[in-house]
């Protein structure tokens, strides 16, 4: 082959890496900016800014007909939006809801969904027009405020942006998923943003702080209660991002013979009182799970729990009572506020709704951005807009005053005008030359009639260019004077703010986050746990339990002395803990339950130990894998029933027993942890040197060659120690040996033993085995 032709060969190739990487970034970027993140300017999508832009131009404002939705989204797919109609529809679908947008930006007639989740009516059924407030996006659009681009066939154009004249991304909202990144922008109420805005246009110094005074926390369309404290909602306010508790509000109802029930007439967001009726009835009648026969514990005692405290529970919602949700109690005697607390703890009428202040910038660019940037972009943004207002309107003004100053002219020499164009070929050379006129003036008075060079019409041109010269000096004052400008934009804000505002509807009030509580009586305790996991329990601490009967083929594996009010660690053998009740284990003579019913055992592990006492106290934890560190019990407890991962072990490695570690210890400098691997290393060096730590793989305790894994760990104060081994034929032998002898650095590979058979202990005491 030539050589020429093989680089023309090679000049064609296109590599696999840099192009699908191009590739994705170009998708992702479309889908940021070209679909999911609503713009800092006016708040919108760019889907929904074509539905509101499509119905301007159709003509639909609030006080026109409606027309079929099919007939409008059409119009959006033909002309601005490319896509599905299933898309464009739900869109404009959403902006008509009142309980999902604070505003509604479209005025819906027929179904458009309720908060139960029931999907709208196909858009043949259902008519649509602006609202009223889509006026605030809309009605300075034509006015030279900002820029049209073509639209995908280049055939109409469409605005960039609309013209907000409030920040219409904090009043509605936004919710979105795109490529990397994500929105969840809440709504706020229309009055205190704006009152914040005028505040940071007077003194752009204010901080976000001193904005919450006026913007104290999101105001939800459907109303409801946020609980979260006010330092973590102006940590979510600084940062653009946080989590906010919002509860149902209620009202108690008092009945006859001292007969009550409680009344919820306000929901969270993102939750309906079909979602809260379904809950209730998994809960009080629940299924076993996946791949289970039976329910498990937990399941047992939320329904125990609910059903002792609900008689019944119906939805009384209808139009008057856009959410009406009835709970009537087993008993008049329930106190109110614990039923009203384990409602809360059980369901979503309490829950989290997230925020995440994400956005595309007057930059550009998607950003997270806090409070105060939010409304300084849309400041700097209103400002230009308003700025472009007033010099298209000048620009318009100026024009005017031209061709009237044309018609004025003719007016005064309106004999000579006549003469002209009657005897002139070509007129309007000639009216320039004589009276001084410009090309457009000259055209304007060949165009009028007669009738507006009478005399009364030349008393309205004088008044008119009286009127438009002043308009001028007073457009060419607030393009020259930004305060005046400043002035003009806040006094049309507090105008808007005063026509369309309206009462906060959701309460802002601290409170703490609803929890069960069990109110159980604090009493010595002692676990059983056997081999094959069952657990029970036994009042009191001391006892003989030389009688206790187990399943066939199942044995003893611990007892735990504890309290009925102290949480019970679990650590399995794959380096996770979970955290069981004392007070929910059943006594008795029996069985017990399946240990496995309270919690969720992680794929091929087994429980190792059980431990229990003050949060303070310190166990090491060691992995088969020569690495550990010391952990203090507290840092063990969790609150979910697939517990957490404390330990990190690689793959192969299981958890030692845990090695409890009095505080007395950690602080001698002469107690040594003594490790023995499985090929008989021996390694002693001072507990002082390991860390404390609430989870991780810890540190390196002794060097493995090859398969050798740690199997004992002790600690030892004294000068010597006991290693106890068994022989072949289960002969026990133990071994006096010295801690000087087998002492060196952590992570050594420590002194080899030489003994026969294999190690089953390490202890400071020749009776005591691990």
């Amino acid at each position: 082959m030539p050589e020429n032709t093989a680089s023309v060969e090679h000049s064609d190739i296109l590599l696999l890496a840099p192009y699908a990487e191009r590739a994705y970034l170009e998708y992702a970027m479309s889908v940021v900016k070209g679909r999911a993140l609503p713009d800092v300017g006016d708040g919108q999508k760019p889907v929904q800014r074509r539905i509101l832009f499509a119905m301007k131009e159709m003509g639909l404002a609030a006080n026109s007909k409606p027309v079929k939705s099919a007939r409008v989204v059409g119009e959006i797919l033909g002309k601005y939006h490319p896509h599905g109609d299933a898309s464009a529809y739900d869109a404009m679908v959403r902006m008509a809801q009142d309980f999902t947008l604070r505003y509604p930006l479209i005025d819906g007639i027929g179904n458009f969904g309720s908060r139960d989740g029931d999907g709208a009516a196909a858009m043949r059924y259902t008519e649509a027009r602006l609202t009223p407030i889509a006026e605030l996006l809309l009605s300075e659009l034509h006015q030279g405020t900002v820029d049209f681009v073509p639209n995908y066939d280049g055939a109409f154009e469409e605005p960039v942006a609309l013209p907000a004249r409030l920040p219409m991304v904090l009043l509605n909202g936004a919710s979105g998923i795109a490529v990397g990144m994500a929105t969840e922008i809440p709504p706020h109420n229309l009055g205190e943003v704006t009152a914040a805005a005028v505040a940071l246009l007077k003194k752009p110094t204010l901080t976000t702080a001193e904005l919450m005074e006026h913007i104290p926390a999101p105001d939800f369309a459907g109303g409801g209660h946020i609980i979260t404290p006010a330092k973590d909602l102006l940590q979510l306010y600084e940062t653009g991002k946080g989590s906010i508790r919002v509860r149902a509000r209620y009202e108690i109802e008092k009945l006859a013979r001292g007969q009550w029930r409680l009344i919820i007439t306000e929901l969270p967001p993102n939750t309906s009182a079909q979602k809260i009726l379904a809950e209730i009835e998994e809960q009080t009648n629940p299924k076993p799970k996946s791949g289970k026969k039976q329910l498990n514990q937990d399941q047992l005692n939320t329904k125990k729990l609910m059903l002792e405290l609900i008689d019944k529970v119906r939805d009384e919602s209808d139009g008057e009572h856009p959410v009406r949700l009835v709970f009537e109690p087993k008993s008049s005697r329930i106190e109110p506020d614990n039923f009203i607390n384990t409602l809360m703890a059980q369901t979503g009428l309490e829950g989290n709704v997230p925020a995440n202040l994400v956005m595309i910038g007057l930059d550009n660019r998607p950003a997270q951005k806090n409070l105060k940037t939010i409304l300084q972009e849309w400041l700097d943004f209103r400002v230009s807009t308003v700025t472009r207002r007033l010099q298209h309107r000048l620009e318009q003004v100026l024009k005017r005053i031209h061709i009237l100053d044309g018609r004025m002219t003719a007016f005064l020499h309106i004999d000579e005008v006549i003469r002209v164009i009657r005897e002139a070929d070509e007129p309007k050379p000639e009216l320039m030359a004589a009276f001084g006129l410009s090309e457009i003036q000259a055209e304007d008075i060949l165009e009028i009639r007669l009738r507006q060079l009478a005399r009364l019409e030349g008393f309205k041109l004088e008044q008119e260019l009286a009127d438009l010269r002043e308009e001028e000096g007073y457009l060419k004052n607030l393009l020259a004077d930004e305060g005046a400008k400043k002035k003009l934009i806040i006094k049309e804000m507090q105008a808007d703010a005063k026509q369309f505002g309206d009462p906060r509807r959701t309460l802002v009030a601290e409170a703490e986050r609803a929890a069960l509580t069990h109110t159980t009586a604090d009493e010595p305790v002692t676990l059983i746990l056997s081999r094959q996991g069952w657990i029970r329990s036994r009042a009191g601490h001391g006892l003989d339990l030389s009688a206790t009967a187990f399943k066939e083929g199942d044995e003893l594996q611990q007892t735990l002395e504890t309290r009925t009010v102290d949480p019970v660690v679990v650590l399995d053998t794959l380096g996770r803990s979970y955290t069981i009740d004392p007070a929910e284990i059943p006594g008795g003579r029996g069985d017990g339950v399946p240990l496995a019913s309270l919690l969720e055992l992680q794929p091929g592990a087994s429980v190792l130990a059980m431990l229990a006492g003050q949060p303070q106290e310190h166990y090491l934890l060691a992995g088969s894998g020569g690495y550990g560190f010391i952990a203090k019990l507290g840092d063990l407890v969790g609150r979910v029933k697939a517990g957490k991962e404390v330990v990190k072990l690689e793959a192969g490695e299981t958890l030692l027993m845990p090695q409890p570690v009095r505080q007395s210890e950690l602080i001698n400098p002469d107690c040594r942890l003594v490790l023995a691997s499985a090929e008989k290393h021996l390694l002693a060096f001072p507990i002082g040197e390991l860390k404390v730590m609430a989870k991780g793989r810890g540190l390196q305790l002794m060097s493995l060659r090859g398969n050798d894994t740690l199997q004992l760990t002790a600690l030892v104060s004294t000068p010597d120690f006991w290693v106890c081994s068994r022989g072949k034929r289960g002969a026990t032998h133990r071994e006096r040996l010295r801690v000087q002898d087998i002492e060196g650095k952590r992570g050594r590979k420590g002194r080899v033993l030489d003994v026969s058979g294999s190690l089953i202990s390490l202890s400071s005491t020749q009776e005591g085995e691990a």
